[in-house]
């Protein structure tokens, strides 16, 4: 797979979709993140929209803003040099080996605006990347969702400013993923983290466990876990061995046991409630799904190669963790897109 592949538009007006493509930025040296998402969404009735999505972190201030723009006034444009949207309010550029983004988002006085660039970690680390065991899955009918990681670790520079207070994101590190489906999964949690040695990534993480509906009745919950360490991979990705994997969500923990032919491995990651935010997720023909989004989760990752010696990561507020379930969070304060509109 290629970036180029990976982040090429799936939609089509008249049928039943969701498609996500969006950014995220860490600081190494504290609790801060950046989130930044456009979300097409169609529907059989011909009637269609994009979401603009921007939310903050910042240790337990946190802040999130949405604008929905008809996906007619959206432009969409894709060829060999990538991937290119504009929504008016928020700007994607997704290249081949760099990504820019920029906007600005206002919401009941509040106001974030920002210009960033995210360039690719030469070598393995970099390697565009799928949860997907192979290409046919990815293009095929199933599953019903996909995930993609064009640039799984990169390092920023640029700037945001929220409410006048200004952020310097040089040097920062960050990701970019694409997603898409008939409409977000019943059930998940995601994760993905960069580990980091003086400034510079050495590993990843990205992980997910959720459920499908077949029918009527939802599946079992169903892990794919990828890990990146230097020159090495180690996937944990055949879906249908179930008894090689044990997946736990208890809200605000997910942890997952997997084992497979290159050995087994182990993640926990930990997000704290007030560092987290509740987005409603709309769907093209179910209700409404909650997204409690964390962008400085705790992440500690113990891997056992068949081959290698084990190795342990750690990242204390580095990592990605999202969790869906049909219900919000008390814990959690939930941050509407009809309110942010």
């Amino acid at each position: 797979m290629t970036s180029y592949r990976g982040n090429l538009p799936r939609y089509r007006p008249g049928t039943d979709h969701v498609e996500s493509w969006f950014v995220r930025a860490n600081d190494a040296a504290s609790a801060r993140s950046i989130w930044l998402k456009a979300t097409v969404l169609t529907r059989r009735d011909g009637t269609s929209l994009v979401q603009a999505w921007c939310s903050t972190f910042d240790d337990d201030r946190t802040q999130a803003f949405c604008t929905e723009v008809p996906l007619a006034d959206a432009t969409f444009s894709a060829n060999e040099l990538g991937t290119f949207i504009d929504l008016g309010v928020l700007w994607l550029d997704l290249g081949p080996d760099q990504i820019r983004t920029g906007g600005a988002l206002e919401h009941d006085g509040s106001r974030v605006d920002w210009d960033l660039t995210l360039v690719r970690t030469p070598g393995p680390l970099g390697r565009p990347l799928s949860l997907l065991p192979s290409d046919r899955l990815v293009e095929g009918r199933l599953p019903s969702n996909k995930l993609l990681t064009p640039f799984p670790s990169g390092t920023c520079a640029g700037r945001m400013s929220l409410d006048g207070v200004s952020w310097d994101l040089d040097g920062w590190s960050g990701m970019q993923g694409h997603n898409w489906g008939v409409a977000h999964s019943p059930e998940y949690a995601w994760g993905q983290c960069l580990f980091l040695e003086d400034g510079t990534a050495v590993g990843m993480v990205e992980a997910a466990s959720g459920r499908t509906e077949i029918g009527r009745r939802r599946s079992p919950l169903v892990s794919m876990l990828v890990v990146r360490h230097r020159d090495q991979e180690y996937r944990f990705d055949r879906l249908i061995d179930l008894w090689r994997q044990r997946p736990e969500i208890v809200f605000p923990q997910w942890t997952l046991a997997m084992r497979g032919p290159h050995g087994r491995a182990e993640l926990r990651m930990t997000g704290r409630p007030s560092r987290m935010v509740c987005l409603d997720y709309s769907n093209p023909a179910r209700p409404t799904s909650y997204c409690l989004n964390s962008k400085t989760a705790e992440v500690e990752l113990h891997v056992e190669p068949t081959r290698e010696p084990a190795f342990t990561l750690r990242s204390e507020h580095g990592g990605a963790l999202e969790f869906l379930s049909d219900q919000p969070e008390p814990s959690v304060t939930t941050l509407s897109h009809q309110e942010q509109s």
